[in-house]
Protein backbone atom coordinates (compact mmCIF):
# COMPACT_ATOMS: atom_id res chain seq x y z
CA UNK A 1 0.00 0.00 0.00
CA UNK A 2 1.16 3.31 -1.07
CA UNK A 3 1.37 6.22 1.86
CA UNK A 4 2.35 9.45 1.67
CA UNK A 5 6.29 9.85 3.72
CA UNK A 6 5.69 11.42 6.74
CA UNK A 7 7.17 14.95 7.13
CA UNK A 8 9.76 14.98 10.19
CA UNK A 9 12.64 16.40 8.80
CA UNK A 10 11.22 19.64 6.93
CA UNK A 11 14.26 21.24 4.30
CA UNK A 12 15.42 24.06 6.21
CA UNK A 13 15.93 27.31 4.63
CA UNK A 14 19.49 27.39 3.99
CA UNK A 15 19.36 23.56 2.53
CA UNK A 16 21.17 23.03 -0.82
CA UNK A 17 19.75 22.70 -4.48
CA UNK A 18 20.41 18.88 -3.70
CA UNK A 19 18.67 18.68 -0.44
CA UNK A 20 15.42 20.44 -1.80
CA UNK A 21 15.27 18.56 -4.44
CA UNK A 22 16.11 14.94 -2.59
CA UNK A 23 13.43 16.28 -0.21
CA UNK A 24 11.03 17.39 -3.05
CA UNK A 25 11.09 14.24 -4.82
CA UNK A 26 9.85 12.12 -1.36
CA UNK A 27 6.76 14.62 -0.07
CA UNK A 28 4.53 12.46 -2.67
CA UNK A 29 0.87 12.69 -2.62
CA UNK A 30 -1.35 9.49 -2.78
CA UNK A 31 -2.26 9.45 -6.68
CA UNK A 32 -4.54 7.42 -8.70
CA UNK A 33 -2.72 4.43 -9.21
CA UNK A 34 -2.41 3.61 -5.53
CA UNK A 35 -6.28 3.38 -4.82
CA UNK A 36 -6.61 1.01 -7.48
CA UNK A 37 -3.32 -0.84 -6.27
CA UNK A 38 -5.32 -1.18 -2.95
CA UNK A 39 -8.55 -2.16 -5.06
CA UNK A 40 -6.92 -5.21 -6.44
CA UNK A 41 -5.11 -6.23 -3.19
CA UNK A 42 -8.76 -5.70 -1.21
CA UNK A 43 -10.71 -7.92 -3.64
CA UNK A 44 -7.45 -10.39 -3.42
CA UNK A 45 -7.09 -10.37 0.30
CA UNK A 46 -9.84 -12.20 2.70
CA UNK A 47 -12.12 -10.19 4.66
CA UNK A 48 -9.87 -9.63 7.17
CA UNK A 49 -7.94 -7.30 5.54
CA UNK A 50 -10.98 -5.15 6.48
CA UNK A 51 -10.21 -5.01 10.43
CA UNK A 52 -9.66 -1.59 11.63
CA UNK A 53 -5.97 -3.39 12.91
CA UNK A 54 -5.31 -3.79 9.27
CA UNK A 55 -5.83 -0.22 7.86
CA UNK A 56 -5.68 1.83 10.73
CA UNK A 57 -9.07 3.01 11.06
CA UNK A 58 -9.32 5.22 14.64
CA UNK A 59 -12.12 2.96 16.32
CA UNK A 60 -14.16 6.41 16.70
CA UNK A 61 -15.02 5.69 12.79
CA UNK A 62 -16.94 2.30 13.04
CA UNK A 63 -19.92 4.51 14.49
CA UNK A 64 -21.71 7.04 13.72
CA UNK A 65 -19.57 10.45 14.29
CA UNK A 66 -20.98 13.08 17.15
CA UNK A 67 -20.97 16.43 18.26
CA UNK A 68 -18.37 15.00 20.97
CA UNK A 69 -15.95 13.42 18.11
CA UNK A 70 -15.64 16.75 16.17
CA UNK A 71 -15.06 18.52 19.21
CA UNK A 72 -12.78 16.26 20.69
CA UNK A 73 -10.81 15.76 17.46
CA UNK A 74 -7.51 16.92 18.94
CA UNK A 75 -7.34 14.44 21.30
CA UNK A 76 -7.04 12.29 18.31
CA UNK A 77 -3.10 12.73 17.30
CA UNK A 78 -3.24 9.69 14.63
CA UNK A 79 -6.37 10.78 12.49
CA UNK A 80 -5.46 10.17 9.20
CA UNK A 81 -6.71 13.46 7.22
CA UNK A 82 -6.61 13.73 3.32
CA UNK A 83 -6.55 17.07 1.40
CA UNK A 84 -5.78 18.07 -2.41
CA UNK A 85 -2.23 19.37 -2.92
CA UNK A 86 1.07 18.21 -1.76
CA UNK A 87 3.12 19.53 1.84
CA UNK A 88 2.52 23.02 2.00
CA UNK A 89 -1.05 23.74 0.32
CA UNK A 90 -2.98 25.86 2.13
CA UNK A 91 -5.43 22.59 2.10
CA UNK A 92 -2.98 21.08 4.64
CA UNK A 93 -3.14 24.36 6.61
CA UNK A 94 -6.95 23.76 6.54
CA UNK A 95 -6.65 20.15 7.42
CA UNK A 96 -4.74 20.95 10.51
CA UNK A 97 -6.91 23.83 11.47
CA UNK A 98 -10.05 21.70 11.10
CA UNK A 99 -8.23 18.54 13.10
CA UNK A 100 -5.67 20.15 15.13
CA UNK A 101 -3.13 17.18 15.88
CA UNK A 102 -3.68 14.91 12.69
CA UNK A 103 -1.67 13.44 10.59
CA UNK A 104 -2.63 15.22 7.05
CA UNK A 105 -2.39 12.81 4.10
CA UNK A 106 -1.55 14.55 0.45
CA UNK A 107 -3.30 13.52 -2.07
CA UNK A 108 -3.12 13.93 -5.85
CA UNK A 109 -6.44 15.19 -7.24
CA UNK A 110 -10.06 16.09 -5.21
CA UNK A 111 -11.53 12.66 -6.45
CA UNK A 112 -9.22 11.20 -4.97
CA UNK A 113 -9.12 12.18 -1.35
CA UNK A 114 -12.74 11.02 -2.08
CA UNK A 115 -11.69 7.75 -2.95
CA UNK A 116 -9.39 7.53 0.03
CA UNK A 117 -11.87 7.86 2.36
CA UNK A 118 -13.86 5.74 0.89
CA UNK A 119 -11.17 2.67 0.45
CA UNK A 120 -10.47 3.54 4.27
CA UNK A 121 -6.46 5.08 3.45
CA UNK A 122 -7.60 7.81 5.76
CA UNK A 123 -10.04 8.79 8.28
CA UNK A 124 -11.52 11.88 6.73
CA UNK A 125 -10.91 14.42 4.18
CA UNK A 126 -11.06 18.52 3.98
CA UNK A 127 -11.33 19.66 0.90
CA UNK A 128 -12.57 23.51 -0.19
CA UNK A 129 -15.81 24.31 -1.45
CA UNK A 130 -15.97 27.92 -2.22
CA UNK A 131 -13.52 31.22 -2.06
CA UNK A 132 -14.39 34.48 -1.45
CA UNK A 133 -12.58 36.13 -4.66
CA UNK A 134 -12.50 33.03 -6.64
CA UNK A 135 -16.36 31.38 -6.08
CA UNK A 136 -17.38 28.26 -5.75
CA UNK A 137 -15.24 25.19 -6.84
CA UNK A 138 -17.27 23.16 -9.43
CA UNK A 139 -15.45 19.93 -9.28
CA UNK A 140 -15.92 19.44 -5.45
CA UNK A 141 -19.63 20.08 -6.20
CA UNK A 142 -20.13 17.16 -8.63
CA UNK A 143 -17.63 14.67 -6.37
CA UNK A 144 -20.25 15.25 -3.61
CA UNK A 145 -22.69 13.98 -5.53
CA UNK A 146 -20.72 10.94 -6.72
CA UNK A 147 -19.38 9.95 -3.71
CA UNK A 148 -21.56 8.58 -0.31
CA UNK A 149 -18.95 10.71 2.06
CA UNK A 150 -21.41 13.10 4.35
CA UNK A 151 -20.08 16.46 5.48
CA UNK A 152 -19.55 17.01 9.34
CA UNK A 153 -18.11 20.39 9.52
CA UNK A 154 -16.52 23.35 8.07
CA UNK A 155 -13.57 25.11 8.32
CA UNK A 156 -12.74 28.71 6.96
CA UNK A 157 -9.11 29.61 6.59
CA UNK A 158 -7.58 32.92 5.35
CA UNK A 159 -5.24 32.44 2.58
CA UNK A 160 -2.09 34.43 2.14
CA UNK A 161 -0.04 34.44 -0.71
CA UNK A 162 3.98 34.54 -0.28
CA UNK A 163 6.43 35.24 -3.63
CA UNK A 164 8.95 32.34 -3.25
CA UNK A 165 12.42 31.81 -4.90
CA UNK A 166 15.81 30.04 -4.80
CA UNK A 167 18.05 31.43 -2.56
CA UNK A 168 20.10 33.64 -4.17
CA UNK A 169 17.72 35.01 -6.65
CA UNK A 170 16.37 38.49 -6.66
CA UNK A 171 13.77 40.15 -8.49
CA UNK A 172 15.73 40.85 -11.52
CA UNK A 173 16.50 37.51 -12.56
CA UNK A 174 12.70 36.27 -12.38
CA UNK A 175 11.05 35.84 -15.50
CA UNK A 176 7.99 33.92 -14.89
CA UNK A 177 5.82 32.87 -11.64
CA UNK A 178 4.31 29.68 -11.17
CA UNK A 179 1.33 29.24 -9.23
CA UNK A 180 -2.55 27.52 -9.16
CA UNK A 181 -4.40 29.85 -11.69
CA UNK A 182 -6.51 31.36 -8.62
CA UNK A 183 -3.11 32.06 -6.70
CA UNK A 184 -2.04 34.06 -10.16
CA UNK A 185 -5.17 35.93 -10.91
CA UNK A 186 -5.59 36.55 -6.90
CA UNK A 187 -1.86 38.23 -6.73
CA UNK A 188 -2.36 40.10 -10.27
CA UNK A 189 -2.51 43.87 -9.43
CA UNK A 190 0.77 42.99 -6.82
CA UNK A 191 2.60 41.30 -9.50
CA UNK A 192 2.48 43.90 -12.11
CA UNK A 193 3.97 46.88 -9.15
CA UNK A 194 6.50 44.13 -8.33
CA UNK A 195 7.65 43.43 -12.14
CA UNK A 196 7.42 47.22 -12.98
CA UNK A 197 10.06 47.00 -15.94
CA UNK A 198 9.52 43.29 -17.51
CA UNK A 199 6.79 41.35 -18.89
CA UNK A 200 6.23 38.52 -16.66
CA UNK A 201 5.11 35.52 -18.05
CA UNK A 202 2.79 33.67 -15.93
CA UNK A 203 2.72 29.79 -15.75
CA UNK A 204 -0.44 27.88 -14.15
CA UNK A 205 0.38 24.85 -12.36
CA UNK A 206 -1.88 22.14 -10.16
CA UNK A 207 -1.43 24.09 -7.00
CA UNK A 208 0.24 26.59 -5.30
CA UNK A 209 2.82 24.02 -3.52
CA UNK A 210 3.32 21.77 -6.14
CA UNK A 211 4.96 25.39 -7.92
CA UNK A 212 7.10 25.96 -5.16
CA UNK A 213 7.54 21.87 -5.06
CA UNK A 214 8.72 21.95 -8.91
CA UNK A 215 11.03 24.97 -8.83
CA UNK A 216 13.02 23.11 -5.98
CA UNK A 217 13.34 19.81 -7.87
CA UNK A 218 14.16 21.52 -11.46
CA UNK A 219 16.37 24.53 -9.71
CA UNK A 220 14.60 26.84 -11.40
CA UNK A 221 16.50 29.96 -10.77
CA UNK A 222 14.37 32.24 -13.37
CA UNK A 223 11.22 31.75 -12.05
CA UNK A 224 9.17 32.51 -8.54
CA UNK A 225 5.89 30.47 -7.33
CA UNK A 226 3.30 32.00 -5.44
CA UNK A 227 2.38 29.59 -2.35
CA UNK A 228 2.16 29.56 1.47
CA UNK A 229 5.30 30.62 3.66
CA UNK A 230 5.23 26.66 4.74
CA UNK A 231 5.67 25.72 1.41
CA UNK A 232 8.96 27.86 1.50
CA UNK A 233 10.35 26.19 4.30
CA UNK A 234 9.19 22.72 3.28
CA UNK A 235 11.14 23.06 -0.48
CA UNK A 236 13.86 25.30 0.87
CA UNK A 237 12.80 28.58 -0.78
CA UNK A 238 13.63 32.11 0.07
CA UNK A 239 10.61 34.25 0.82
CA UNK A 240 10.99 37.23 -1.45
CA UNK A 241 7.38 39.06 -0.54
CA UNK A 242 4.94 38.34 1.68
CA UNK A 243 0.80 38.63 1.53
CA UNK A 244 1.04 39.48 -1.63
CA UNK A 245 -2.75 38.80 -2.49
CA UNK A 246 -4.38 42.21 -3.76
CA UNK A 247 -7.58 42.05 -1.31
CA UNK A 248 -6.89 40.75 2.00
CA UNK A 249 -9.82 39.72 2.52
CA UNK A 250 -9.03 36.47 0.63
CA UNK A 251 -10.96 33.34 2.47
CA UNK A 252 -11.29 29.71 1.51
CA UNK A 253 -14.27 27.64 3.19
CA UNK A 254 -13.38 23.99 3.37
CA UNK A 255 -15.89 21.09 4.03
CA UNK A 256 -15.05 18.01 6.43
CA UNK A 257 -16.44 14.64 4.94
CA UNK A 258 -16.39 11.40 6.20
CA UNK A 259 -17.71 7.87 5.65
CA UNK A 260 -20.62 8.53 8.58
CA UNK A 261 -22.70 11.31 9.61
CA UNK A 262 -22.18 12.84 12.38
CA UNK A 263 -25.77 12.78 14.81
CA UNK A 264 -27.13 16.36 14.62
CA UNK A 265 -28.71 18.17 17.66
CA UNK A 266 -30.48 21.14 18.70
CA UNK A 267 -29.59 23.93 20.74
CA UNK A 268 -26.07 24.55 18.74
CA UNK A 269 -25.28 26.94 15.35
CA UNK A 270 -26.05 24.12 12.44
CA UNK A 271 -25.89 24.23 9.00
CA UNK A 272 -27.57 21.72 6.58
CA UNK A 273 -26.48 20.72 3.24
CA UNK A 274 -28.28 19.27 0.37
CA UNK A 275 -29.03 18.71 -3.02
CA UNK A 276 -32.31 18.40 -4.87
CA UNK A 277 -33.54 18.89 -8.73
CA UNK A 278 -37.28 19.83 -10.22
CA UNK A 279 -39.09 19.27 -12.85
CA UNK A 280 -39.21 22.31 -15.41
CA UNK A 281 -41.95 24.93 -15.13
CA UNK A 282 -42.63 28.47 -14.18
CA UNK A 283 -42.14 29.34 -10.57
CA UNK A 284 -41.36 25.45 -9.65
CA UNK A 285 -37.74 27.31 -8.17
CA UNK A 286 -39.85 29.75 -6.21
CA UNK A 287 -42.27 27.13 -4.76
CA UNK A 288 -38.82 24.53 -3.52
CA UNK A 289 -37.50 27.94 -1.95
CA UNK A 290 -40.72 28.77 -0.51
CA UNK A 291 -40.93 25.55 1.64
CA UNK A 292 -37.63 27.30 3.40
CA UNK A 293 -39.32 31.34 3.60
CA UNK A 294 -43.04 29.89 4.91
CA UNK A 295 -40.77 28.40 7.89
CA UNK A 296 -37.80 31.45 8.17
CA UNK A 297 -35.11 28.87 8.06
CA UNK A 298 -32.47 31.48 6.70
CA UNK A 299 -30.31 30.37 3.20
CA UNK A 300 -27.02 30.49 2.68
CA UNK A 301 -26.17 29.46 -0.46
CA UNK A 302 -27.89 28.31 -3.43
CA UNK A 303 -25.55 26.95 -6.43
CA UNK A 304 -26.97 24.92 -9.78
CA UNK A 305 -25.23 22.79 -11.49
CA UNK A 306 -26.44 20.97 -14.90
CA UNK A 307 -26.98 17.38 -14.56
CA UNK A 308 -24.26 14.79 -15.43
CA UNK A 309 -26.68 11.78 -15.97
CA UNK A 310 -29.16 14.03 -17.76
CA UNK A 311 -27.60 17.26 -18.85
CA UNK A 312 -30.76 18.23 -21.64
CA UNK A 313 -34.13 17.98 -21.12
CA UNK A 314 -36.84 18.15 -24.19
CA UNK A 315 -40.17 19.80 -23.18
CA UNK A 316 -42.80 20.82 -24.88
CA UNK A 317 -44.35 24.39 -24.11
CA UNK A 318 -47.03 24.57 -26.80
CA UNK A 319 -44.66 26.24 -29.01
CA UNK A 320 -42.93 22.91 -30.15
CA UNK A 321 -40.11 21.11 -28.55
CA UNK A 322 -37.47 23.12 -26.85
CA UNK A 323 -34.65 21.58 -25.22
CA UNK A 324 -33.30 22.74 -21.67
CA UNK A 325 -30.33 21.93 -19.40
CA UNK A 326 -31.32 19.74 -16.42
CA UNK A 327 -30.06 21.44 -13.42
CA UNK A 328 -29.25 19.93 -9.63
CA UNK A 329 -29.46 22.32 -6.79
CA UNK A 330 -27.35 22.70 -3.71
CA UNK A 331 -28.22 24.77 -1.28
CA UNK A 332 -27.08 25.67 2.47
CA UNK A 333 -29.41 26.85 4.89
CA UNK A 334 -29.12 27.51 8.85
CA UNK A 335 -30.82 24.87 10.90
CA UNK A 336 -30.27 20.99 12.27
CA UNK A 337 -31.95 17.91 10.95
CA UNK A 338 -32.99 17.55 14.80
CA UNK A 339 -35.03 20.66 13.93
CA UNK A 340 -39.06 19.45 13.53
CA UNK A 341 -39.05 22.60 11.53
CA UNK A 342 -35.72 21.29 9.42
CA UNK A 343 -37.59 17.99 8.60
CA UNK A 344 -41.09 19.09 7.66
CA UNK A 345 -39.48 21.84 5.25
CA UNK A 346 -37.68 18.91 3.12
CA UNK A 347 -40.76 16.72 3.89
CA UNK A 348 -42.36 19.43 1.88
CA UNK A 349 -39.63 19.73 -0.73
CA UNK A 350 -39.95 15.77 -1.73
CA UNK A 351 -43.84 16.13 -2.39
CA UNK A 352 -42.49 17.54 -6.06
CA UNK A 353 -38.65 17.12 -5.94
CA UNK A 354 -37.84 14.44 -8.47
CA UNK A 355 -34.68 14.24 -6.60
CA UNK A 356 -33.31 15.04 -2.90
CA UNK A 357 -30.44 13.94 -0.81
CA UNK A 358 -28.82 15.15 2.97
CA UNK A 359 -25.12 16.00 2.29
CA UNK A 360 -25.11 16.46 5.32
CA UNK A 361 -26.19 18.28 9.23
CA UNK A 362 -23.39 19.85 10.78
CA UNK A 363 -22.04 22.34 13.01
CA UNK A 364 -21.52 25.78 11.27
CA UNK A 365 -18.08 27.71 11.92
CA UNK A 366 -18.41 30.75 13.47
CA UNK A 367 -14.99 31.56 14.22
CA UNK A 368 -12.99 33.81 12.55
CA UNK A 369 -10.84 32.52 9.74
Amino acid sequence: MYLAHSLQHPIRQSATPHESQSMARRLRPITVPSIERLRRRTNAASNSLFTARALKINASLTRPLTISDVNNSANCPKLRVAYQGVPGAHSEAAAGKAYPNCEAVPCEFFETAFEAVEARLVDCAVLPIENSLGGSIHRNYDLLLRHNLHIVGEVQHAVRHCLLALPGVNFEEINRVLSHPQALAQCEHTLTKLFTNKVLVREAVDDTAGAAQYIAINNLRDAAAIASSRAADLYGLNILASDIQDDQDNVTRFLMLAREPIIPRSGKQFKTSIVFSLEEGPGVLFKALAVFAMRDINLTKIESRPSKKRPLRICDDGNGRSKYFDYLFYVDFEASMADSNSSNALNHLKEFATFLRVLGSYPMDVNQP
